[in-house]
């Protein structure tokens, strides 16, 4: 099997030759930016299959790093920072990365995120369903992360549209919050589950009561659901 290949953009040199040997160890190809500019670069190179991004970054910051990537590439991203707000952590996801860790962290954990980012994206690949959903007059083209009701087009983020998505496949299912941070964000999540309140928020705002309907109900004590 093809060793996978992960791009660290770290410029503390402890940090990221202490990740580099741990994911040799398990087996992944590893290269290294040490500032911004050069994490860009390399990560827009071919065969690149997951980037471990800090948010502190010379050069290019990588918040501003993840943004250009995305404007080309949906290559999975996992964001470090010492930043411990949940406003670093919307704004990081909100721009397109998958996934977010504080610093420090455990390695385990980290490996962890990567392994099932690397077998959600696989499976991604693998998939072969419809490439639209519809509920009423809403309707999600999975394709080209598009979203119209009655034919106006809404603009999502990348998250707010992979949550729409993910509560639309499993309309008429109440999802608990920890269900939709696994599903959604792709690992069991510990902490801040209120990012959900959050991004259903955000939906709500720019659906529910920009048309007057009511979508997303609140199960009060469990979770979310959309009732076809």
């Amino acid at each position: 099997m093809e060793k996978k290949k992960i791009l660290i953009v770290e410029d503390e040199q402890k940090i990221a030759r202490f990740l580099e040997l741990e994911l040799k160890y398990e087996g992944y190809e590893v290269t290294i930016a040490s500032n911004g500019r050069d994490g860009l670069e390399k990560g827009k190179e071919e065969g690149v299959d997951l980037i471990i991004l800090d948010l502190m970054l010379p050069g290019l910051s990588g918040i501003e790093v993840c943004r250009r990537l995305r404007q080309t590439s949906e290559v999975p991203i996992i964001m470090l920072t010492a930043k411990d707000d949940i406003s670093d952590k919307v704004t990081g996801l909100d721009i397109g990365a998958d996934d977010y860790m504080t610093k420090p962290f455990a390695v385990e954990e980290l490996l962890a995120r990567i392994r099932v980012l690397l077998k959600r994206i696989n499976n991604n690949k693998e998939k072969s369903d419809s490439q639209s959903l519809e509920i009423g007059k809403l309707k999600l083209y999975k394709n080209n992360y598009k979203v119209e009701y009655a034919g106006e087009t809404i603009d999502l983020t990348k998250k707010e549209f992979e949550l729409l998505e993910f509560m639309m496949l499993n309309k008429n299912i109440v999802l608990t919050r920890e269900k939709i941070l696994d599903k959604v964000w792709g690992y069991d999540y510990f902490g801040d589950t209120n990012i959900i309140d959050v991004y259903i928020r955000y939906l709500r705002s720019k659906i529910d009561q920009k048309y007057n309907i009511n979508l997303i109900e609140t199960v009060r004590g469990v979770g979310y659901i959309i009732r076809d």
